[in-house]
């Protein structure tokens, strides 16, 4: 994919890339004032946001065939370095200000090479307001700058410069070094980053550019540092993705080309499972809401799987086409493109809308999967005789689909019998309970608040949807009255607009049982009702685990750590007694109410879905066939279990 330069012509890029490509848009002005505007939000995502910001210039180093390895650092006093070998950001005057081309790129607003300057072809970054904005909410920034020789530095204190850009030292290296520290006026929420957050992005950016090494440290933690590097690129961040599944043939597909300035990679392998994983990037970013180069992929798969298996005689002239949704099923599949104007829209900006990536992927990934399926036709069988089988369980699906609407509607008109649904129909209000078990299911009815509270038992432990084709799964009476009760519909078909409630709260006993209910159950929301997880409607009770009781006072402690801090605290009389509770029934409906179930005083943990490529494979890992892998998991992180019933 990436064209290999000769010395002479990179000799020849980098003196081409000086102060004159640095070119400024506007001031910095309102950055401090508006943070949201320019990284999304304030709290821990805006805050990780920052690092990317600089990172994405290092990414642009690579991108443009200069740096090979980049370095993340977070430091002991929680600031950030971010270290490139790439060509070292201009040093020179730059024209319009008049001062040195690192400062314009550090103090003012979409200064940069991304800007139709002629610095780089394609650029990462999805504002591509960079350098400016961390520096504007950060306490302190300092940037080093190998180059000519030489170490420049300059520091900046909030967006304004401190000291000027000079000489610092001689080295022999190039590239650059960016060392800043979140500003709390800014990140009132907090300031503390997460090492695995960022090492989640890392490893990603380092399967979206093949031959990249990047390394990040947590130097708040002794020897915790990694490196990830993979030659392979997204061929091998699908095997990653399908290292817990049984996969219909070893070796990813993977196709290449080039046309117009457009770089185009796609990477895919069948597993025998159910649900398909589509994640599609362009110039790196993760274009959530999928795009003009994702429909592209997608159109030409079905055309070509169908003309390869009506030429091969495996579909009769006769039969119906495969559907996309045919030919999808049990598919992981990465697609990555490098545009040079991509344009994005959407809710979120993270839809790729150029009509020509569209044109662009289909010709190309077709061209090259045509050939593919051609040159390997056992594999090509196994692809083909997986969308047949996908074909007729959707009949089947289609039919039992049709017979449970008629049986329990999926209708809001015949809800089901064991709901005890709330008076309001406001679902912005509105509460579900699911609630594990008849005995908890009473107490919670008569405890809760019948005005915003429905309440839904459940019986035991719902069917496992990871090994579960449709049919099976319309057929599971659990599960059925769930979709029935929240009115969305499910999987294709899901409408966000149409739920009755707007907070979904799953409620189990605190056990190893009533965490495997918890697991199955977030399993079928990701699967079947993601939107309702991506829009944070999802949440877990957090029922006590003690109650405390001294004379009159009764506290109730949800952690043995809580327990310890209360009994610290409490005088030495009169006599204190503990009960720990070893299951929602074992508290009357009145306890319920206070301590799990009232907004003011309850806690309950939110669903959410950072990071879907990583929930995907760790809930395949978890709930999938292959035993080895969960098996290497739980021997893993045994130790980190304090307390285990059996």
């Amino acid at each position: 994919m990436k064209k290999r330069m000769s010395e002479e012509m990179n000799k020849e890029l980098a003196s081409q890339y000086d102060a004159s490509q640095i070119q400024v848009l506007e001031g910095l002005e309102a950055v401090r004032k508006r943070p949201g505007m320019y990284i999304g939000t304030t709290s821990a995502a805006g805050l990780h946001h920052l690092v990317w910001e600089i990172v994405d210039n290092s990414i642009d180093e690579a991108l443009a065939g200069f740096a090979t390895h980049i370095e993340i650092a977070i430091n002991q006093d929680n600031s950030i370095t971010v270290m490139d070998n790439g060509r070292g950001i201009p040093v020179d005057i730059q024209e319009k200000t008049g001062r040195p081309a690192v400062e314009t790129v550090f103090t003012v607003l979409h200064a940069g090479g991304k800007f139709g300057g002629g610095g780089y072809k394609v650029s990462g970054g999805l504002h591509g307001v960079g350098a400016s904005v961390v520096n504007a909410l950060s306490t302190s920034l300092t940037v080093q700058v190998f180059k000519n020789g030489n170490i420049y530095e300059q520091s900046y204190k909030r967006g304004t410069v401190v000291s000027d850009l000079k000489v610092v030292g001689q080295t022999e290296k190039h590239g650059t070094k960016v060392s800043f520290s979140p500003d709390p006026e800014i990140f009132k929420e907090t300031i503390e980053f997460n090492f695995d957050t960022l090492a989640t992005r890392v490893r990603e950016l380092a399967f979206l550019n093949k031959g990249l090494r990047l390394t990040i440290t947590d130097k708040r933690v002794e020897d915790l540092s990694r490196t990830y590097y993979y030659e392979g690129g997204i061929k091998s961040y699908v095997a990653f993705l399908n290292e817990s599944k049984k996969v219909l043939f070893e070796e990813p597909i993977y196709v290449e080309g080039e046309q117009d300035d457009i770089q185009v990679e796609v990477a895919m392998q069948y597993t025998s499972g159910y649900h398909t994983n589509i994640l599609s990037f362009t110039n790196n970013i993760h274009t959530y809401e999928g795009g003009t180069h994702e429909s592209g992929v997608k159109t030409a798969l079905t055309r070509v799987i169908n003309d390869y298996a009506k030429r091969q005689k495996l579909l009769k002239e006769n039969e119906d086409n495969l559907t996309g949704e045919d030919v999808r099923e049990g598919l992981t599949v990465v697609i990555s493109i490098k545009h040079p104007d991509p344009q994005f829209e959407g809710q979120t900006k993270t839809k790729l809308g150029n009509s020509e990536a569209r044109t662009i992927c289909d010709r190309l990934f077709s061209t090259h999967f045509e050939k593919f399926l051609m040159e390997n036709p056992q594999v090509a069988r196994k692809v083909v005789e997986k969308g047949i089988l996908a074909s007729k369980a959707r009949m089947a699906a289609k039919r039992a689909r049709e017979v449970t609407r008629k049986k329990s509607g999926l209708e809001i008109s015949n809800l089901p019998g064991k709901l005890s649904d709330c008076s309001s129909n406001d679902p912005t209000i509105s509460e579900l309970y699911i609630v594990e078990g008849d005995s908890a299911g009473g107490s919670a009815k008569q405890g809760r608040s019948r005005h915003f509270q429905a309440i839904l038992p459940i019986r035991g432990k719902i069917l496992n949807v990871e090994k579960a084709s449709l049919e099976k799964i319309l057929a599971n009476e659990e599960i059925r009255s769930l979709f029935t009760a929240m009115g969305t519909g499910f999987g294709g078909d899901f409408n966000l607009d149409k739920a009755r409630y707007h907070k979904l709260v799953i409620m189990t006993d605190a056990d190893v049982d009533g965490a495997h209910i918890r697991t199955l159950l977030i399993t079928l929301f990701y699967r079947y009702m993601k939107p309702a997880v991506e829009a944070g409607y999802i949440y877990i009770a957090q029922p006590p685990l003690y109650k405390v009781k001294q004379g009159k006072n009764e506290y109730y402690m949800q952690s043995e750590e809580e327990l310890n801090e209360k009994l610290k605290e409490l005088p030495a009389s009169p006599k204190v007694t503990i009960s720990r509770y070893k299951g929602l029934g074992e508290m009357d409906a009145e306890q319920l109410w206070d301590t799990t179930m009232n907004p003011e005083n309850r806690s309950m943990l939110q669903v959410s879905v950072e990071d879907a490529a990583e929930a995907d494979r760790v809930l395949d890992m978890l709930m999938g066939e292959k035993v080895e892998p969960r098996r290497e998991f739980i021997e893993a992180n045994a130790r980190y279990v304090e307390n285990l019933d059996i």
